[in-house]
């Protein structure tokens, strides 16, 4: 990604990106897609519950996921990835080929909102 060609949005445009921390409560190999990537089962709270990714984070092993706070959008349009539909997106600084999920440095309660 440029950052030089990123486009200016308003604070009233990034207010409404629902950012939630959840846990990763399952993960395993997306057999299906062109890249590597896993399958994410991840717990957002009693508001929200039980959401689906695929997300190429394979640089993490999947009993490294297990249990690991995760920050999400979850307020995206459903996306159909490799036959999967996933349902949120989650984020992580991106060095290189990997990526490095995003957290808190605390463990909080699911579901609780990133401002």
């Amino acid at each position: 990604m440029n950052l030089s060609n990123v486009e200016e949005i308003s604070i009233s445009d990034f207010t409404k990106l629902n950012l939630v921390l959840g846990s990763i409560i399952e993960a395993s190999e997306n057999v299906k897609a062109k890249n590597p990537a896993y399958i994410l089962k991840i717990d957002f709270g009693k508001n929200i519950g039980l959401k689906y990714t695929s997300a190429q984070i394979t640089n993490y092993s999947l009993e490294e996921l297990i249990g690991r706070q995760v920050v999400a959008v979850c307020n995206l349009p459903s996306k159909k990835v490799a036959g999967f539909t996933s349902e949120v997106l989650i984020l992580g600084a991106i060095s290189g080929k990997s990526v490095h999920l995003l957290r808190p440095d605390i463990e909080l309660e699911n579901g609780t909102l990133i401002g």
